[in-house]
């Protein structure tokens, strides 16, 4: 009775440290989140600048809160951005403990990969939008109205157009790292192929205007993303099966 109360009281003691870990983790990443948010409001006229300097018309605002709304607008996004690849190490530092030498390095590079998608599928966001939604948009007008943008209603189309594709970006490396942990296999994606193509396209619809070319052309490089992770999660498999196998004959022979 006394060993089982005994084990109880370490479970629960080792429980506790591990609640106490991911907290400091978060509160780490939380003070850094903070910095880099003061840093973008810092220069967020220099953001706002970059995002407006090409535009053909000029921005209005409506009322004094969009002027300080645009200035947390731009310190958001950099602060996101920027944490993005520091949440990750947190989130892998904490789970390093469960996991081999292996797969300690291997999940390591996983890291610079999830921040490099993630900056890849913004910035295809931003040039579909520069290059394509927005100028479609603006040549159904043909006279009809006057065109006036304001800051707050420009920026929020302008987020939700980019941010999903950052989001969907990282479809390889969660393919991958899924297929590494054993949930997912390369043969359920290629059978499920069909679905995750619907998918996909209900989300390249969703963020682009009801023009089928428009469309087409967003759902192209999703649809490639969801081929690419198949071949991805592939090479993951077969490198799993290989060391399993390998695992196996050895421990035949001892």
């Amino acid at each position: 009775m006394a060993e089982e109360k005994l084990e109880a009281s370490e479970k629960e003691m080792n429980f506790t440290g591990h609640l106490s870990e991911l907290r400091n983790r978060l509160i780490v990443t939380a003070i850094f989140f903070i910095a880099f948010f003061i840093a973008g409001f810092i220069y967020s006229r220099d953001i706002y600048w970059f995002f407006v300097s090409g535009l053909d018309f000029q921005l209005h605002v409506i009322s004094p809160g969009e002027i300080i709304w645009i200035y947390f607008t731009m310190a958001g996004l950099i602060a996101v951005i920027a944490t993005v690849p520091l949440l990750a190490y947190q989130i892998w530092a904490f789970v390093k403990p469960g996991l081999t030498q292996t797969e300690r390095r291997a999940s390591l590079a996983y890291i610079p990969a999830l921040f490099l998608l993630f900056i890849g599928g913004l910035a295809f966001g931003y040039f579909m939008f520069i290059e394509m939604i927005l100028p479609f948009l603006l040549s159904l007008n043909e006279g009809m109205f006057n065109e006036m943008f304001t800051v707050d209603r420009y920026f929020k189309f302008l987020l939700r157009v980019t941010l999903p594709f950052a989001v969907l970006f990282e479809i390889p490396l969660i393919a991958m790292f899924l297929t590494s942990i054993g949930i997912l296999t390369p043969d359920f994606m290629a059978k499920s192929r069909k679905y995750g193509y619907f998918i996909l396209i209900i989300i390249g619809t969703i963020v682009t205007p009801p023009d089928f070319v428009l469309q087409l052309v967003v759902a192209v490089p999703l649809i490639l993303l969801y081929e690419i992770s198949i071949h991805l999660s592939k090479l993951v498999y077969r490198k799993k099966q290989r060391k399993h196998d390998e695992f196996m004959a050895n421990d035949h022979i001892d």
